[in-house]
């Protein structure tokens, strides 16, 4: 009777255990409202690189002389012919070749490399004037192709556009609608082409001082962010889900016992 009573003691004791919540599930654990003060790391500006893509506006008093500058394009719609109606004109984009150059009118091979979209405006702006091309440009860079790329343990996976300068791990996340509940939130992943170097950097999700002080904090173009699964979905991707460490394994083995006991029960009572 005292092996039944201690069975049924310690079966819960184990079930409780197996099924326990986990605790690393909360953002941010080390903030107090009105208490912490946590110091970001700098900004990382985006510097062009080659394959990167970027629209170039030059604008002046004189339109007609400024629209030679910007690249055109014609967006033809279904079923239209060409010079017909159903056109409309939009703008096309320089793309920097593997020399890090672009090839702007008039002006010919400008390096661009590891240059930021305001540095690049004012270069832009600087040669226009140089040149005595246009007297008052002013000139505005934008990304075209810039992205970065989310998977694994979140709700929406993809590769998702950078469209501003400082684009947090947070910013990624939150377009690709925050971590399911088994995302492993101490250890983010983020993998970075660096100078031909593949580097990975861990993001700590749950220590605010960890990730405002991580370089990854700041994404760069090309970036990718991976989500490992914590233990319990990792449990859960075995063949049937039957270990050790699983709810359903406990259950049997609760099972198994009760009988056992039921069967000492009636043995010793006889």
């Amino acid at each position: 009777m005292k092996f039944c009573k201690t069975l049924f003691v310690a079966v819960p004791i184990l079930l409780l255990g197996a099924c326990s919540t986990p605790k690393q599930i909360t953002y941010f654990q080390d903030l107090r409202p009105g208490e912490s003060e946590q110091i970001l790391a700098a900004p990382m500006e985006i510097r062009i690189q080659p394959k990167d893509k970027l629209s170039i506006l030059v604008n002046s008093q004189d339109f007609r002389l400024t629209n030679m500058f910007n690249l055109p394009i014609v967006l033809q719609q279904i079923g239209q012919e060409s010079g017909m109606s159903g056109t409309s004109r939009g703008l096309s984009g320089y793309t920097v070749d593997s020399n890090g150059e672009i090839d702007f009118f008039a002006l010919g091979k400008i390096r661009v490399q590891d240059l930021t979209r305001e540095e690049v405006a004012t270069l832009i702006k600087q040669k226009l004037q140089s040149h005595e091309l246009v007297k008052d440009p002013m000139v505005t860079v934008e990304f075209m192709n810039l992205s970065v790329s989310v998977f694994g343990d979140v709700n929406r996976p993809g590769r998702y556009n950078i469209d501003r300068d400082h684009f947090s791990i947070l910013d990624a996340l939150s377009q690709a609608g925050d971590l399911t509940i088994y995302g492993k939130r101490e250890k983010v992943l983020v993998l970075r082409n660096e100078n031909g170097v593949q580097r990975t950097y861990g993001v700590n999700l749950c220590s605010a001082e960890q990730l405002y002080s991580s370089p990854a904090y700041y994404l760069q173009q090309n970036d990718v962010v991976y989500v490992e699964p914590n233990d319990t979905k990792a449990r859960q991707s075995t063949v049937n889900g039957n270990n050790v460490r699983s709810t359903s394994f406990w259950i049997s083995v609760t099972s198994l016992l009760a009988t056992i006991s039921v069967i000492i029960i009636n043995t010793t009572s006889k």
